[in-house]
């Protein structure tokens, strides 16, 4: 416990100017950190090609994440001292209030706390004996303020000033034995290495500042807020406030739409480098996997069985297993920066990480350049079957996406975002018919996308979402709920959006795009009680799209429309109505269908050379004119 003439005398602005001083060492190391990813790595990745450039990228990763590390320690003993120095503020000034109150009264303070005052009255109160000496904890003094029947009004005001002094002195303490202990726990062991262990402890000692440091709070982080109201709590933060809750609290600021994206970056990074770390720990604790069968005896004949050891682990196993997959091709996404796969070709910018949970199937979003400095920004939303295991798919698809729009981008900036921040659905027998999908991630998406509006520098960019299968359900979804801040929509082989027209998908006419794979025989060689010729067999076989997404979610989540005398191209004859669903590929939806020559099925929208990729790379920079459409 200190006392109080040590609470008086300390001089707060030295922890707050060593807390400046680490906060330096961690802003350096961050700054450090993307020199080696951005800059370092980069042009090894652009100018060598042989395994002495292979080695010195690995050496250099692991230099990168000791630097990460240092930022998150470094930044958690500068808030650490900043904590400290703010809360003994207040029993200072508590403390020398009650000085100074004692000094104009002629009272004066012992060093153990004591207050001596002079007696107005002779007569000694019952009640306080020790005339003329307060101290804390006495009694409330009989009859003070006027001296009538032996009060004495300045024995009142004495321990009262005792009292505020005591109680100074023991709020002192409790901050000072809180912090305490924190910095004796922010510490590292030597060595040149960042282990797993470290990365967890880091965790731990992030949680451990959370705890002890309530100058911070995370309630004061905006909670279901707009972007822009986000955007405004932030702007108003001094850079030492920001850069404190991003150390305290990364995975909050990490998920805050219409935070700047270099922001979100580094704290999404360190969640995702702890995470991984305790995953990692996880797995290596089941050991070694038991053997899958085992012999056992049954009627007295050996037989093999599968091993019940062998079926917990593996339990267990998988789960960890996809965790870890998922963690690991985000990290491949860090480690291609600087890229380019053929001569000519752009290298990869550097990528951000604005959102990461590995809860449940958990949560990616992945930018290919920075959207708040860029010119055009496309964010892709994936559909059914997306989690966090495969999500290394959906990440190249916008890797390949940005080499095709920075081709002709004409020196613009361009951002393509894969934004997988819903719960998709899983299955596509049970799940991918469900509405509740879309209607839960709508709003979620419109927050993103509201989130680059907030948070883009200079002039606003163009922003373009780009839906794949239910992902485009999403889109549809957040324009029917709310207003989807895009410019242009894109999707392909889209099930259907729950609105039945291209205006009602809050973006100008003619800014709505659709992408149906190229036709061919869907059900060739399977017997089909179609009148035709004979062509197939002796059967007519209906020629649908490829991709048979549109042609059967459509029933699903998209309005219908009953068409009178209309037939299918499939079928021979006149004079029959057909009930058509409104997908985005259905000509009376109003959307531009786009040509796609060269797709094949549901998942060949990204490939090179197609015009479906090619397409999508135009309206993402807006050359509009250069669209090629179905004819």
């Amino acid at each position: 416990m200190p006392t109080w003439q040590q609470l008086r005398d300390v001089k707060l602005s030295e922890f707050s100017d060593a807390a400046d001083g680490w906060g330096k060492v961690s802003s350096r190391a961050n700054a450090a950190k993307d020199r080696v990813d951005n800059e370092m790595r980069a042009r090894i990745h652009e100018t060598q090609k042989s395994k002495t450039a292979e080695g010195a990228v690995g050496d250099l990763g692991r230099l990168s994440r000791n630097y990460q590390y240092l930022h998150t320690e470094c930044g958690l003993i500068r808030t650490a001292l900043d904590g400290l120095a703010t809360e003994l503020a207040e029993p200072q000034r508590k403390l020398k209030q009650a000085l100074e109150d004692a000094e104009n009264l002629k009272f004066t303070v012992e060093s153990d706390g004591a207050v001596k005052y002079p007696t107005t009255v002779a007569v000694t109160v019952p009640l306080a004996p020790g005339p003329g000496v307060a101290r804390p904890g006495a009694p409330v003094p009989f009859l003070a303020g006027k001296g009538e029947g032996g009060g004495d009004p300045n024995k009142a005001k004495a321990e009262d000033i005792a009292e505020r002094i005591a109680g100074a002195v023991r709020d002192a303490g409790e901050i000072d034995g809180r912090y305490a202990g924190v910095l004796r726990r922010l510490k590292s062991p030597a060595g040149l290495d960042v282990t797993n262990e470290m990365l967890v402890d880091a965790a731990a000692d992030t949680k451990d500042v959370q705890k002890n440091a309530k100058f911070l709070p995370e309630s004061n982080i905006p909670k279901g807020k707009s972007p822009a109201d986000n955007k405004k709590w932030w702007d108003g933060l001094s850079q030492e406030e920001r850069d404190e809750y991003a150390t305290l609290y990364p995975a909050a600021v990490g998920a805050l739409d219409g935070v700047p994206a270099t922001v979100r970056d580094d704290a999404n990074r360190m969640v995702l480098a702890e995470t991984r770390a305790q995953v990692q720990l996880d797995r290596d604790a089941l050991g070694p996997e038991p053997d899958r069968m085992i012999m056992t005896r049954r009627g007295g004949e050996p037989v093999m069985i599968e091993n019940p050891e062998w079926r917990k682990w593996d339990k267990k196993r998988g789960p960890l297993d996809a965790k870890l997959k998922g963690m690991d091709a985000i990290q491949a996404r860090f480690d291609r920066t600087g890229e380019a796969d053929r001569a000519g070709e752009h290298p990869l910018p550097e990528a951000y990480l604005l959102g990461f949970n590995a809860d449940g199937i958990g949560r990616a979003i992945v930018a290919n350049g920075n959207p708040d400095t860029a010119t055009h920004t496309s964010v892709y939303v994936p559909g059914t079957g997306t989690n966090l295991e495969g999500i290394n798919g959906d990440i190249k698809r916008m890797e390949t996406l940005w080499r095709a729009s920075s081709a002709m981008a004409d020196g613009s900036r361009v951002s393509t975002v894969t934004w997988f921040g819903y719960d998709a659905p899983q299955s596509i027998i049970t799940d991918a018919p469900q509405s509740g999908y879309a209607n839960e991630g709508g709003p979620i998406l419109n927050n993103f996308l509201g989130g680059l509006r907030a948070s883009h520098e200079g002039e606003p960019g163009h922003l373009t979402a780009v839906g794949h299968s239910y992902g485009s359900t999403v889109i549809g979804s957040a324009a029917r709920q709310g207003t989807l801040p895009v410019d242009d929509v894109f999707v392909a082989g889209s099930p259907g959006e729950q609105v039945g027209h291209a205006s009602e998908m809050d973006v100008k006419k003619g800014h709505v795009w659709a992408a149906n794979a190229d036709s061919e025989p869907f059900l060739k060689g399977i017997p089909i009680p179609f009148i035709g010729d004979d062509k197939y067999g002796g059967i007519n076989i209906p020629f649908v799209s490829s991709d048979p997404v549109p042609e059967i979610g459509g029933w699903g989540h998209a309005p219908k429309k009953l068409d009178i005398d209309v037939l299918p191209s499939w079928i021979d004859g006149d004079g029959m109505s057909v009930v058509k669903p409104l997908t985005p590929s259905n000509p009376d939806f109003g959307a531009n269908i786009v040509a796609t020559d060269g797709s094949r099925g549901h998942s060949g929208y990204w490939d090179e050379g197609t015009q479906s990729l090619l397409n999508q790379a135009r309206v993402t920079v807006g050359k509009y004119d250069k669209v090629t459409l179905e004819p």
